[in-house]
């Protein structure tokens, strides 16, 4: 079991992926250093909170994506 993440750093992340959708990836090491250039966050712990939440959010958002069209496909296949 993981760690609960704090409102703050769930905010802060959504907050980032609305303002900059294009700059995250789901790689945590590039969405670190995209944080480096946008804000100036003093805490090494805290950057890496909301790097790795915006890479959890991504990969959620893609799984979604690829069920929906998994979901479409085997509706024109009933059809």
């Amino acid at each position: 079991m993981g760690k609960v993440r704090t409102g703050p750093v769930k905010r802060i992340s959504r907050e980032l992926l609305e303002k900059y959708p294009d700059l995250f990836t789901t790689d945590f090491q590039k969405n670190k250093e995209a944080l480096k250039s946008i804000l100036n966050i003093e805490s090494k712990k805290l950057r890496n909170q909301i790097a790795g939440y915006i890479t959890h959010l991504i990969k959620v958002r893609q799984r979604a994506q690829a069920q929906g069209e998994r979901s479409v496909e085997r509706e024109e296949l009933i059809e």
